[in-house]
């Protein structure tokens, strides 16, 4: 018991530490740590002992890991209001910070049973899908996965899919979003999507899945959002709530 007890206080002094210079723009956002290795050297105890006190600071956004390079100072995590219909650029626009959006795959494919439910189509019904890899001031933090009704929006995959969808669904279909139904879930990365966010197998990710309907009350399309835990902070305002439900008695 006093091992442990003494592990977790060196632990703590290492937050305590890191969160110091953190605190004081002695290390900048984005600035990678040294290593596990040279941490434990620095504070004179084990690789065990840094990695607790480094996922503690992972898990309040303070740091962030990324598979085979290392511990990176974070950037402050994204204030993300899921009901704010602005497209997303416009979002991380007025927070002052940097998109890059990346179009890894656009096609056509036979919908799983759960897109099915999700987009209510019947069994065996094809859907458009287009993943994105998203990028905040450099860093990685979100994979998105859109899936489509083809007769919504026809030849929609020739289009260039790294803008805003919100923004081309309403200029060359004259689609706008309406209300949206939101599932938030904590989950854990694997395969492809551990390796486009750059976490190791089994890293605790967040999962924003979402159905989108139009202005007249129809599904068009449906969102599969995984995000990095430590990158983004949701926010709901209950007043937007009264005020989307004021625009829908219009």
């Amino acid at each position: 018991m006093a091992t442990i007890e003494r592990n977790t206080t060196l632990a703590a002094q290492i937050r305590q530490s890191l969160e110091m210079q953190i605190d004081s723009k002695l290390l900048q956002p984005g600035v990678k740590l040294p290593s596990e290795r040279e941490l434990s050297e620095l504070f004179d105890t084990t690789r065990t002992t840094v990695k607790e006190a480094l996922l503690a600071m992972e898990a309040e956004g303070r740091v962030y890991c990324e598979d085979r390079r290392g511990w990176f100072v974070a950037p402050p995590r994204l204030i993300y209001n899921p009901l704010y219909r602005s497209p997303f650029h416009q979002i991380v626009t007025e927070q002052k910070r940097q998109l890059e959006t990346l179009v890894l795959s656009s096609r056509t494919i036979v919908a799983t049973p759960t897109l099915c439910q999700e987009l209510a189509l019947p069994t065996l019904s094809r859907v458009n899908e287009v993943t994105r890899l998203r990028k905040l001031d450099g860093r990685v933090v979100l994979l998105a996965r859109h899936y489509l009704k083809p007769e919504r929006f026809p030849g929609i995959l020739e289009h260039d899919l790294s803008q805003s969808l919100t923004t081309l669904y309403e200029q060359q279909y004259g689609v706008r979003y309406g209300r949206s139904r939101f599932e938030i879930n904590p989950t854990a990365a694997w395969g492809e999507v551990a390796q486009a966010l750059m976490l190791t197998e089994g890293s605790p990710i967040l999962l924003i899945s979402c159905v989108n309907y139009d202005q007249h009350g129809e599904i068009i399309d449906c969102d599969h959002e995984y995000w990095r835990h430590d990158a983004v902070r949701i926010l709901v305002d209950s007043q937007e709530l009264e005020r989307m439900k004021a625009n829908t008695l219009l």
